[in-house]
């Protein structure tokens, strides 16, 4: 605990000036903070039969990443913004050791590349047979429970079933605490941001007019394009694929 009333902290000093306390940088409290919740949560997934651990950032993150996928294994990705931000794709190619199944591989428009469009629906079925899937995941509570919703289940569905190992990418902020939060940080920030996204940056003009995509807000809505659809909790692992699912949780923000 903090002692009441606190120590005083007395500013840098170079044995002439007395330095000034930059009072718009809250880096180490913020990774302090995020640490300190990413530690109760590796804990919790771990009791929950699935492996975890925590690393500071997301340069760490891609070599955590990159140790878990053995050469000669094929690979599957998911629409993961998290993925792409810690740079596993290129990696990958780089390295060049791995079969990479990417149904998101796009133009530089954001378009879908034409192989990708033409073979969309087989390759995330491919997901299924793959060595390892790669996904991001919507929420993760404190208590170790992972929490995700999808439009038409092809990432949630091979998290749960399918390729022998799943390997999660997690930003710290996507800790809630507990499967309401999730839920509502799901409907109110995931799906908005991602509908936007997806029409802004991709051309799929009709998630543009999802109402969520239009306020910022969830309504609830029967639209026909509504993404919040398959909705699947994860509250651990069957013993019998016990460490199945890896979680590689980020202590900086990342993804949506």
């Amino acid at each position: 605990m903090i002692p009441f009333p606190p120590t005083r902290v007395e500013p840098p000093y170079d044995g002439r000036v007395k330095l000034m306390i930059d009072e718009t940088d809250i880096t180490s409290e913020t990774k302090w903070f995020y640490e300190e919740r990413a530690k109760v949560v590796v804990n919790n997934l771990q009791k929950r039969n699935i492996n975890a651990h925590y690393v500071a950032n997301r340069t760490e993150a891609l070599s955590a990443v990159l140790e878990m996928i053995p050469e000669g294994t094929k690979v599957v990705r998911a629409d993961s913004v998290s993925v792409d931000q810690v740079g596993i794709i290129p990696a990958l190619k780089k390295r060049n050791r791995n079969e990479l199944v990417d149904p998101f591989e796009r133009e530089t428009d954001g378009s879908l590349v034409p192989e990708v469009q033409t073979h969309r629906w087989k390759m995330w079925r491919e997901a299924f047979s793959a060595d390892i899937f790669l996904s991001g995941t919507n929420a993760v509570t404190l208590d170790g429970k992972l929490v995700n919703m999808d439009a038409t289940g092809n990432r949630v569905a091979p998290i749960i079933f399918g390729p022998e190992k799943v390997i999660l990418i997690i930003g710290a902020n996507k800790i809630v605490k507990d499967v309401n939060e999730a839920i509502d940080r799901i409907h109110n920030i995931c799906a908005p941001i991602n509908a936007r996204r997806h029409a802004l940056k991709h051309h799929l003009s009709e998630l543009g007019e999802l109402p969520c995509a239009r306020t910022g807000r969830c309504v609830d809505c029967s639209h026909e394009w509504r993404i919040c659809r398959a909705t699947v909790i994860i509250e651990g692992a069957y013993a019998r694929v016990k460490g199945r699912i890896h979680v590689v949780l980020v202590g900086e923000e990342l993804g949506i």
